[in-house]
C-alpha cells in the first residue's frame, strides 16, 4: 500500500472534542426514541423539558414580530429593550441593580454558561462544581482546558454541598465556583443562610468568581429564591445565568441571558460575536413579551409541578430500594438506587451501576431515566416529573413491576 492510500493512524478530530463526553440526557432520549420508532410504548422521563405549551401571548408576540419586520441580524448582546426588560426583572424580582451593558442575551442559558466559562477559565485553572451538577458543567470546563473539582453534597443534606466543603477544596488554582439553585438534577434549593455561609468563605478568596445557574428560579416550592449576587460583598464576582426555557415553557425558542460586571459581560459578548452572533430576532421579541406579561402563567405551571412532585413521591414510597429526598424545586426526583446493585435481571445480567439499571428499566419497563453518573452521582437516577399525571402514574407502576423481577 502506498503512502497516499495508507489508512490514517489517528483520529482527525481534535483532542478537545475527543475528550468530551456525549450528553447522557440526550443519549438516553435518543435510545428511547429509537425504541418508540420500533413501535414500543416508551414513557420518557429523561428530558428536562416542560410538557406545557408556550403561553399564547408569547406566541402572538412572535407572530407580530414577523409582521413588524424583525427579520434582520440583531445586536450581539441582544436588543436594547430586551436587555432593559431583563434589568427591570432582576431589580423587581431579585433586588439586583444592573444596566443593559451588564446583560448578554444568548442562544439559551447553556450558551450563557459556556460563554462565561470560556471567558474566565485558563488552562489548568480549577473550577469547583457543586455536585450533583447539570451534565454540561464538567464538559464546558474540560473544553476550556480547566480542571473540575467536585464537591459532593450528601443525600442526608438534600444533596447540597456545604461552605465547609468549599473552604477545604479551595487552592491557589481555584478560579471559579459553579452551582445551580434550584438544582438540576436534585431539585435542591440553597437557602439564604446557606449561601451567606458560602459568601463568607469566598470573601477570604478574592480571586474566585461564581457562576450561578438560576434557570429553574420560578420552579421553587420553598417560596424564596435567593441569588448569590444579592450579597453586595461579592456581587461583582458573580455571573448570574437565567433564561426563558423552564419558567415560560420556551425550550425550543433558545433564549437565555447572563448578568455580570461590565468586563465579564464584554468578554462574553466578544466570544459570542465570533461563535453565533446575536440570538434569533423573533425569539428575542417573544422573550420580551414573556417578561412584560408577568409571572401568572409561570406560577400556574409551578402549581402543576408541585402537584406532580407530591404525587410521584407518594408513588415511589411503594418502591423498595429508592432513597429519595424531597426536591424543593425544579421538576425532577433523584433517588439513590444503589440498593439494586448486585441484583440480577430475569435474563441473567447483573446490575452493577445506575446506568445498568436505567438500561434495564428502558428495555423491560419501557421507561427512560438518566444515569446519575452523568450528574456526578453514580448511585442515582434522574426522573423528570414534567409529564402528564397519567404518564407519571403509569411510569412508576412499570418501574415498580420491573424492579420486582430483580433477584
Amino acid at each position: 500500500m502506498s503512502d497516499a492510500t495508507a489508512a490514517p493512524t489517528a483520529s482527525v478530530i481534535s483532542d478537545r472534542i475527543n475528550a468530551m463526553q456525549e450528553s447522557q440526557t440526550i443519549a438516553m432520549a435518543k435510545m428511547a426514541r429509537e425504541l418508540a420508532a420500533q413501535g414500543v410504548d416508551v414513557i420518557s422521563l429523561s428530558f428536562g423539558e416542560p410538557d406545557f405549551q408556550t403561553p399564547q401571548y408569547i406566541k402572538d408576540a412572535a407572530k407580530k414580530a414577523l409582521d413588524d419586520g424583525y427579520t434582520f441580524y440583531t445586536p450581539v448582546p441582544g436588543y436594547p429593550d430586551l436587555r432593559q426588560a431583563i434589568c427591570d426583572k432582576l431589580q423587581r424580582e431579585n433586588n439586583l441593580a444592573y444596566k443593559p451593558e451588564n446583560i448578554v442575551v444568548s442562544t439559551g442559558a447553556k450558551q450563557s454558561l459556556a460563554n462565561a466559562v470560556m471567558s474566565l477559565v485558563n488552562p489548568d485553572d480549577e473550577v469547583i462544581v457543586f455536585s450533583p451538577y447539570w451534565v454540561s458543567y464538567e464538559e464546558m470546563v474540560r473544553l476550556a482546558e480547566g480542571k473540575t473539582v467536585t464537591l459532593v453534597g450528601s443525600l442526608e443534606n438534600g444533596f447540597k454541598a456545604t461552605a465547609q466543603q468549599l473552604e477545604e477544596a479551595i487552592t491557589p488554582r481555584t478560579k471559579l465556583v459553579m452551582y445551580s439553585s434550584p438544582c438540576n438534577p436534585t431539585g435542591a434549593v440553597f437557602s439564604r443562610e446557606e449561601l451567606a455561609a458560602v459568601v463568607e468563605v469566598l470573601m477570604r478568596h478574592p480571586q474566585i468568581y461564581v457562576l450561578a445557574d438560576e434557570i429553574y428560579e420560578y420552579i421553587n416550592f420553598e417560596g424564596e429564591h435567593v441569588s448569590m449576587a444579592q450579597f453586595d460583598e461579592i456581587k461583582d464576582r458573580v455571573i448570574t445565568v437565567n433564561g426563558f426555557s423552564k419558567g415560560y415553557a420556551m425550550t425550543g425558542w433558545r433564549v437565555g441571558y447572563l448578568a455580570a460586571n461590565k468586563e465579564i459581560a464584554c468578554a462574553c459578548e466578544k466570544i459570542q460575536s465570533q461563535i453565533t452572533s446575536g440570538t434569533c430576532s423573533i425569539a428575542q421579541r417573544a422573550a420580551l413579551a414573556a417578561l412584560q406579561g408577568g409571572r401568572t402563567s409561570a406560577d400556574e405551571m409551578v402549581e402543576a409541578y408541585r402537584r406532580r412532585r407530591d404525587m410521584v413521591l407518594e408513588l415511589v414510597k411503594d418502591i423498595p430500594g429508592f432513597r429519595t429526598p424531597t426536591p424543593s424545586g425544579a421538576f425532577y426526583i433523584f433517588p439513590d438506587v444503589s440498593g439494586y446493585f448486585g441484583k440480577t435481571t430475569p435474563e441473567g445480567k447483573t446490575i452493577n451501576s445506575a446506568y445498568d439499571l436505567a438500561l434495564y428499566m428502558l428495555h423491560d419497563g419501557h421507561v427512560a431515566a438518566v444515569d446519575g453518573g452523568a450528574f456526578g452521582a453514580p448511585n442515582c437516577l434522574r426522573f423528570s416529573t414534567a409529564a402528564a399525571d397519567e404518564k407519571l402514574r403509569e411510569a412508576f407502576i412499570r418501574i415498580k413491576y420491573s424492579l420486582a423481577k430483580l433477584v
